[in-house]
């Protein structure tokens, strides 16, 4: 009788030694979760300035090599990706917090609103230059 209760002491000891290693392994899983995401966070950061960056020196680099004729379907495409913006914008908007987020996204959805209007009108103008007259009108 005497061998069951030293074995059942032992048991839970050695239960004891194990929960405490569990204990001890949850938080060094919490501080490494927490690391990995501060990590993850300042790597998109930094992508996404050289993404922005990018963008800059590409948009640059296309708008210059624009011909005269092509103007009207450049800015027809121009009217598509700024509609993009808007719903990105939007969605963005939607799944954040903060005041400085709120007014980038906001800012995003009103100048991203003028360059959709601003570029209908200029291509409804240009294309109202190659309307023939009727008339002599």
């Amino acid at each position: 009788m005497r061998e069951q209760i030293s074995l059942v002491e032992r048991i839970q000891a050695q239960l004891q030694v194990l929960q405490e290693s569990l204990v001890a392994h949850q938080a060094e899983m919490a501080e490494a979760v927490t690391e990995t995401a501060a990590v993850r966070e300042s790597g998109n950061l930094g992508l996404t300035l050289f993404v922005f960056a990018l963008a800059i020196f590409l948009g640059v680099e296309l708008i210059t090599k624009v011909p005269s004729q092509l103007h009207t379907p450049l800015m027809s495409g121009s009217n598509a990706i700024s509609g993009i913006t808007i719903v990105g914008a939007l969605i963005a908007m939607q799944n954040v917090s903060g005041f400085a987020a709120v007014t980038l996204g906001l800012l995003a959805v009103i100048t991203a609103t003028v360059n959709v209007v601003g570029g209908y009108l200029v291509t409804d103008r240009m294309l109202g230059m190659f309307k023939s007259k009727k008339g002599g009108q």
